[in-house]
């Protein structure tokens, strides 16, 4: 069934190459999909298209469906283009003609659209709660170890001396920023595109003010042009945010297969988050996190994905459209994924309390020994140079203690005002 059909069938070869993976992507919006058209009858039913008993027996209908989905039970059958087809072919063989009404001054596009908005709004809300469960994680981790000193690297040398409490709250820091993202993508998708029909509105007298209310978007796409024009804008909106916490989670990642290695014994993992090798018995190697790595490299590419999809496209609907969804939702469930492994993970670090005894990073406290002498009344540019030569004497004996008094030391993270920083990103 196609909600287009005019009595010819489509080559078996188009519908193939036309319908795609759709229909499994469907099932995963099925829900939104039931959603627009409860307030869809509703709708019609204010506005006198629907009688009171049509909108009963359709409001019914729809929620078993709604059971069905929530079940798992549904299925869109390759005789259905979509889900949109699939349910208005169970309201027409349940209800007769009143099902057949449900389609009134509604295009498929604006369906798509509506249930994309959905989809994505609650998705984003999910995902900004994961952020924060695993900023929240990292706080109480930055806390557990703030005075547990860790090297500092620049060009991947022996830099100055940092803390594991200053690693784990740079990251809750960061996830402050996506946070925002995440906030901006939300704003997009909260409003309502419905009654946008194809794209030009609808000459039926309908209530777009109702259906917002309805549907709990805060604000409605006034213009239906605009509203058709938002495919691809909302779908690299999410992206964007998506790709801005894949870039956080990512680079963490690499800090813990660095860390992971002998060759910097920071931290470790119990042997049940680690994997081994099929040749090597002593193998203990972070998988997990190797693969956030990768999906999150592979989730920053999807903005650019999803702009050459739609860059160039004129105003109005286009076919190419359908494509996004291939792109945004398989990554938001790789995006859920990857934010509750790498929080399950994290929950279990442990940590190297001893790094600094290697002689190797005697060298982390020269800045240090500088500032003594600059303190005690040497020219900064004086005290580098005697620091300096005595490095390259060998004559460096450093005393390895930092000051954690002052403004940006290792011992000021300043966490409380982290998380308030959070807390009014997260109320936004």
């Amino acid at each position: 069934m196609k909600l287009w059909d005019k009595g010819f069938s489509t080559d078996k070869k188009i519908d193939i190459f036309t319908v795609g993976n759709d229909r499994e992507l469907d099932l995963i919006i099925a829900k939104y999909d039931v959603i627009g058209n409860m307030a869809q009858a509703k709708m019609l039913h204010k506005i006198g298209l629907l009688s009171a008993e049509e909108n009963d027996a359709l409001d019914i209908e729809l929620k078993n469906i709604l059971k069905t989905i929530e079940n798992g039970t549904f299925t869109i059958e390759d005789t259905f283009e979509d889900v949109h087809s699939k349910v208005e072919h169970l309201l027409t063989e349940k209800l007769g003609d009143t099902g057949k009404k449900i389609h009134t001054a509604r295009s498929r596009n604006d369906q798509v659209l509506v249930d994309m908005h959905l989809y994505l709004k609650d998705e984003l809300a999910e995902i900004k709660q994961l952020t924060k469960d695993f900023f929240d994680l990292l706080i109480d981790l930055a806390k557990k170890y703030k005075n547990v000193l860790l090297p500092g690297y620049t060009h991947l040398q022996v830099a100055m001396p940092s803390s594991f409490g200053m690693w784990f709250s740079a990251y809750a820091e960061s996830l402050i920023d996506d946070i925002y993202f995440l906030n901006a993508a939300y704003k997009i998708t909260n409003q309502n595109p419905l009654g946008s029909a194809a794209g030009y509105g609808s000459s039926f007298p309908i209530d777009r003010k109702y259906t917002t209310e309805l549907l709990e978007f805060e604000t409605l796409k006034f213009n239906s042009v605009a509203a058709q024009m938002s495919r691809g804008k909302l779908e690299k909106s999410v992206s964007y945010a998506l790709s801005s916490i894949s870039g956080t989670l990512s680079k963490l990642s690499m800090d813990v297969c660095l860390y992971m290695s002998q060759n910097f014994n920071f931290v470790s993992f119990p042997d049940e988050l680690t994997t081994g090798s099929s040749i090597m018995p002593h193998k203990k190697n972070p998988d997990v996190f190797e693969l956030i790595r990768g999906k999150c490299n592979k989730l920053q590419a999807l903005p650019y994905e999803l702009t050459l999809i739609s860059n160039n496209l004129p105003s109005g609907y286009h076919r190419d459209l359908q494509l996004l969804k291939e792109g945004i939702v398989p990554a938001i469930q790789t995006m859920k994924s990857c934010l509750e492994m790498v929080t399950f993970s994290l929950e279990q670090i442990k940590v190297n309390k001893n790094i600094l005894d290697d002689d190797k990073y005697l060298y982390l406290f020269s800045v240090e020994e500088v500032n003594k002498l600059v303190q005690n009344g040497t020219p900064f540019r004086d005290a580098y140079k005697i620091v300096g030569k005595n490095i390259a004497d060998g004559k460096f004996n450093p005393d390895k203690k930092v000051n954690h008094t002052h403004e940006g030391s290792v011992g000021n993270l300043c966490l409380d005002e982290i998380v308030s920083k959070m807390k009014k990103a997260f109320q936004e």
